[in-house]
């Protein structure tokens, strides 16, 4: 039997979300070696390289380039298109952070770049991977719930305002507000989980988000070529919570509750509650990311979230902004969300 030597991986980003990174990576130390950490702050780049064991520590990405197979980006939004696409056109494989980029225009440039290269290129939605969810979407496909009525998804917090001047507060660096920032992950799951969308709405607000120039808080509401709804409530202003981070998915033979706070997923008919499965509470499962990103590496195969089907996702969310700016529906039909879903290879 053959052993695979790790692959060398430099994490590009050590302000915030590289805390769950460097878990993730140092429990997967059999296939990936971490040679490199990047950040504009040099104190933040090394202590990650701490963390993570990396030997090098550098403020600008192009320093370790020639030192690594692939790149994991965990920065601001407006920066995934230039440096994405430069790690792309250096042959470097790329996990990148949701969303792709902050126009439709960016990341088609990406997904383009990818293809030209013959490199992966990966959106980081872990949820997608999270084997819960993976249940659920059992649960869905089977019918074991019947035929879906309505999928509901609840995300309550309170954002981390980061000083004066923080980027998340720039609708232009965001990309939007909370739907597009955050709410990306939700809409690419009610998408995977409810099939073709064929038109929405939404509602955002500033109200208790005021440090935000998008919206803090938002409400769509999708209806899906089946019949079924689909809705997502997420805030980044909440001052206390009872659902945190909830899934409900209603269907003519009963109920499945997923309590992401909790790590529960339960069946309920009348009044009876079956306890399916049980996981570690509000665990985005980022090393099933990982790993389907090494995955992918190896074998040439398109990862479930490449660019093409983070695309389709992010078109939804532009246009429900649209309509809202026209106190209107979102038609959302053909937008070539067939793709979704597929396991074909690059090559």
């Amino acid at each position: 039997m053959t052993t695979r030597s790790p692959r060398k991986v430099a994490l590009v980003g050590c302000g915030g979300m590289e805390n769950s990174y460097e878990r993730a990576l140092r429990g997967l130390s059999d296939r990936v070696q971490v040679v490199a950490t990047v950040d504009p702050v040099i104190g933040k780049a090394k202590r990650a390289a701490a963390s993570v064991g990396a030997a090098t520590a550098v403020t600008d990405y192009r320093q370790i380039l020639d030192a690594v197979d692939a790149v994991i980006l965990v920065i601001p939004h407006h920066l995934h298109h230039g440096i994405g696409l430069a790690c792309l056109r250096a042959g470097k494989h790329v996990l990148i952070e949701k969303p792709l980029a902050n126009t439709e225009a960016e990341c088609q440039e990406l997904i383009d770049a990818a293809d030209q290269a013959g490199r992966t290129l990966m959106v980081a939605y872990p949820l997608r991977y999270h084997p819960t969810l993976l249940k659920l979407k059992e649960l869905i496909d089977d019918k074991t719930l019947g035929e879906v009525i309505q999928a509901s998804i609840w995300t309550e917090q309170l954002s981390n305002r980061g000083g004066e001047g923080g980027w998340t507060f720039s609708a232009d660096k965001l990309g939007g507000g909370q739907l597009f920032s955050h709410g990306c992950h939700y809409v690419d799951l009610l998408l995977w989980l409810l099939g073709d969308p064929v038109r929405g709405v939404h509602l955002g607000t500033h109200v208790g988000t005021e440090w935000m120039e998008g919206e803090g808080t938002s409400n769509i509401t999708l209806e899906f070529a089946s019949g079924a709804l689909g809705y997502h409530f997420g805030t980044w202003g909440a001052r206390g919570t009872k659902l945190g981070n909830s899934f409900h998915v209603h269907g003519t033979e009963g109920m499945a509750d997923f309590d992401r706070t909790a790590g529960t997923l339960r069946i309920h008919r009348g009044n009876n509650v079956e306890l399916i499965e049980r996981t570690d509470a509000n665990s985005k499962n980022l090393p099933g990311e990982l790993g389907e990103f090494l995955d992918c590496i190896e074998t040439g195969a398109r990862p479930r979230t490449d660019g093409l089907d983070s695309l389709q996702g992010l078109r939804i969310i532009w246009r429900l902004y649209e309509a809202e700016e026209r106190n209107g529906f979102a038609d959302l039909t053909g937008l070539g969300l067939q793709v979704r879903n597929r396991l074909t290879s690059r090559k």
